[in-house]
C-alpha cells in the first residue's frame, strides 16, 4: 500500500524552467514547444508569484485570429513578443513545501482545478514543482510493487 509518510520532495520533478513576470509570452510560448511540459513558474527575485498552464496559453491563442495568412501570423507573433507574462499568469498559486505529505497534494488536486503545484522552501523560493502526473506515476508504481 501506499505511505502515507512519503513527502512531496520524494516525487517533485527539481529540474523546472521558470519564467520570469517581465518575460514576454514569446518565451513561454517557445518553453511550451520545445519542451514536453504543460506548467511553467514564474519567478521573481528567487520566489514564485504565479504559474502559467499550457491551457492558458492555448486560451490565449485561441482568441487570435482564425485564419492562416501571413498577415495574420505577423500578427500573432507580435501579440506573442509585447504581451508580458504577468499579464497572463495566475497569481494566487497554491504552493507546496517539500517536506510536506503526498496525501497533502494529493487532497489539494482533488479540490482544486488545477494540476500542478510548485514546491518551495520557507523563504518561497522554487525548489520543484509536483504535478498529477507525478502522483499517478508514484501510485501506479505502488500498484506495480504489489503484483
Amino acid at each position: 500500500m501506499t505511505d502515507k509518510s512519503l513527502t512531496v520532495g520524494a516525487i517533485m520533478t527539481t529540474q523546472v524552467l521558470s519564467v520570469a513576470p517581465d518575460d514576454t509570452m514569446n518565451k513561454v510560448q517557445a518553453i511550451f514547444q520545445e519542451h514536453h511540459i504543460h506548467h511553467i513558474p514564474v519567478v521573481d527575485k528567487g520566489k514564485v508569484v504565479g504559474i502559467v498552464s499550457y491551457s492558458d496559453y492555448l486560451k490565449l491563442l485561441h482568441g487570435f485570429t482564425i485564419f492562416n495568412t501571413q498577415k495574420s501570423e505577423e500578427y500573432n507573433e507580435a501579440i506573442m513578443r509585447s504581451l508580458l507574462v504577468r499579464e497572463v499568469m495566475v497569481k494566487q498559486v497554491a504552493k507546496l513545501r517539500p517536506e510536506d505529505k503526498i496525501e497533502l497534494a494529493a487532497d489539494i488536486f482533488r479540490e482544486n482545478l488545477f494540476h500542478a503545484m510548485p514546491v518551495v522552501d520557507n523563504d518561497g523560493k522554487l525548489k520543484g514543482i509536483v504535478t498529477t502526473f507525478d502522483l499517478l506515476n508514484y501510485a501506479f508504481n505502488d500498484l506495480l510493487l504489489l503484483k
